[in-house]
């Protein structure tokens, strides 16, 4: 059998909640028995016709006393009741501001919150401003604060957050209201400014409010920020609606990487649309193998095909062939990424295991995967697979996505190259060049990167930028490819500087994987034809 068992502690509980009860219950006790020892010690209930003339006129005098004892008690009683209940109100009433305060306010920066800030928005929107004045609304995030606390922990973060609070608030006007809307996410309501520069002129001066590092303690902390702007009622007059179009203009703005300030314009809204649609689709695309390769020729300078680039496409139902510009960043952001660039470098190496040697495979690895030390044992499984050599495949990353993150580059690609997979440095030139760096990778080959390619015959300096990446790659003994290569007159200069290999519209469009077989297969039976007729081709001044 079970007792249940009452605790000291939630005993004093009870007593301490109702403690007023208890105390107006003792006191009316007390006074009931003292009105009663004080009836029974006069005898007031004694039979009326026993008392004598002096005693009725006594026992007169003593109810009146016993009169004025109640209404005293009970003056008393009032009174103390009405001055608890005083009390409480005001208690309550306090304790009801503190909760308003706590669900209006961010307990961190002290500014306004969500709630407090989509109030004043709605409030706002009632009110149209007389034209050509506007309420405008600013949608602003921190750029890389994650490295503050990621490096020096939460409390530092949270010091930084107070400040660029107190900064915001020094850029506005004083009837501009500043809200916290949560981590390092702000917003600003600007009521009646002068259209879009009154607005602009408020986020400049976020901008140049933000560019002095902010200091927490010793520590100085770089802090930019992309801010969205949407005005009403140009843009709309409904709050959510608002909102919305504020946060497609700050998406824009963050893909930025620095301070950068939008304003709304319907084209984003369609370009987001349509890649939240491309979000919806890509899983599904996945599973139902809509994506393929195209296979670009690279060719030898003067000679034959030396191998193809595989080059990813995406059979869109409503859009058609997408390349991998448009889907590769979205399949990054919601983490499909390393599957799908999977599953095209297996199909690719199984193609690819059908040509005949030397012929090479080319493979653009997307730098985001460089972090992910176990894909370069899924690239070693998909040569072993398919039977690729590895010494027939290629394997690119961009020059910049090498740089920036070295450390994991090393760590994936040295297994890679001691397997014997090349290694080349893409789009070269447009990164940081950095050889010291490059040198430890122990790269094989570098691509010179398009944009110089297609300029070189019309502009000096991309000319001599083009000759001095080869003598780059010359001196450092690694065979040096163009890419982008379009007319007789690039490839000229190119040869004519000793570039070794060429891809580009020159060489023809990229082509299916039958049609890259064929070709294979033609130019293997062409190569005795091709070794007596070499073109000799003319070099461009420089």
């Amino acid at each position: 059998m079970h007792h249940a068992r009452f605790s000291m502690p939630s005993l004093k509980g009870l007593l301490v909640r109702n403690r007023v009860k208890i105390f107006d219950g003792g006191m009316i006790l007390v006074f009931l028995a003292v009105a009663a020892l004080f009836l029974f010690e006069v005898d007031v209930f004694r039979h009326e016709a026993d008392l004598s003339p002096r005693e009725r006129e006594l026992e007169l005098d003593e109810l009146m006393i016993l009169t004025s004892l109640v209404m005293l008690g009970v003056l008393f009683y009032t009174w103390r009741r009405a001055r608890e209940h005083r009390r409480e109100n005001a208690l309550r009433i306090e304790a009801e501001k503190e909760v308003m305060s706590l669900a209006l306010q961010d307990p961190l920066t002290g500014l306004p919150n969500r709630r407090q800030f989509d109030e004043a928005l709605k409030a706002a929107l009632t009110a149209a401003p007389v034209a050509p004045e506007a309420h405008a609304l600013f949608m602003l995030d921190l750029n890389d604060f994650k490295k503050i606390n990621d490096v020096h922990g939460h409390p530092t973060g949270d010091q930084a957050l107070i400040h660029v609070g107190s900064r915001l608030l020094r850029a506005v006007r004083d009837n501009d209201l500043v809200a916290r809307l949560g981590g390092d996410e702000f917003a600003i309501l600007a009521r009646n400014v002068a259209g879009a520069e009154g607005a602009a002129n408020i986020a400049r001066r976020v901008v140049d409010g933000l560019a002095t590092p902010i200091m927490t303690g010793a520590l100085a902390h770089s802090v930019g920020v992309g801010i969205g702007i949407a005005l009403s009622p140009h843009d709309g007059d409904d709050p959510a609606e608002l909102l919305r179009r504020a946060d497609v203009a700050l998406y824009r703005a963050k893909a930025e990487k620095r301070s950068a300030i939008r304003f709304f314009e319907p084209e984003m809204d369609a370009r987001l649309r349509e890649r939240a649609e491309l979000e919806r689709a890509l899983a599904d695309g996945l599973d139902a193998d809509d994506f393929f390769l195209r296979f670009q020729p690279t060719t030898e300078i003067g000679g034959g095909i030396a191998g193809f680039e595989a080059l990813p496409r995406w059979r869109h139902a409503a859009r058609g062939e997408l390349e991998p510009e448009r889907f590769l960043p979205i399949a990054e952001e919601i983490g499909l990424l390393s599957r799908l660039t999977e599953r095209l470098l297996r199909d690719a190496c199984r193609e690819a295991a059908a040509w005949p040697a030397p012929t090479r495979l080319a493979f653009n690895l997307p730098g985001a995967l460089l972090a992910d030390q176990a894909f370069g044992s899924r690239v070693i499984g998909a040569l072993d697979e398919s039977g690729l050599p590895p010494d027939r495949f290629d394997l690119e990353i961009d020059e910049g996505a090498l740089i920036r993150d070295a450390e994991s580059a090393m760590a994936m690609l040295t297994p890679l190259r001691a397997a014997g997979v090349s290694l080349v440095a893409a789009r070269f030139g447009t990164g940081y060049s950095d050889l010291k760096n490059l040198h430890k990778l122990k790269l094989d080959r570098i691509k010179i990167d398009r944009s110089y390619v297609a300029a070189m015959t019309s502009d000096r300096q991309a000319a001599v930028m083009v000759k001095a990446l080869i003598g780059i790659g010359r001196g450092l003994d690694l065979s040096v490819i163009a890419d982008g290569v379009g007319t007789e007159e690039q490839l000229a200069y190119l040869a004519s500087h000793g570039c070794q290999q060429a891809q580009g519209a020159a060489f023809g469009a990229p082509v299916s994987a039958e049609q890259a077989a064929a070709l294979v297969r033609a130019a293997a039976q062409a190569e005795p034809a091709r070794e007596g007729s070499r073109r000799t081709p003319s070099p461009l001044r420089c």
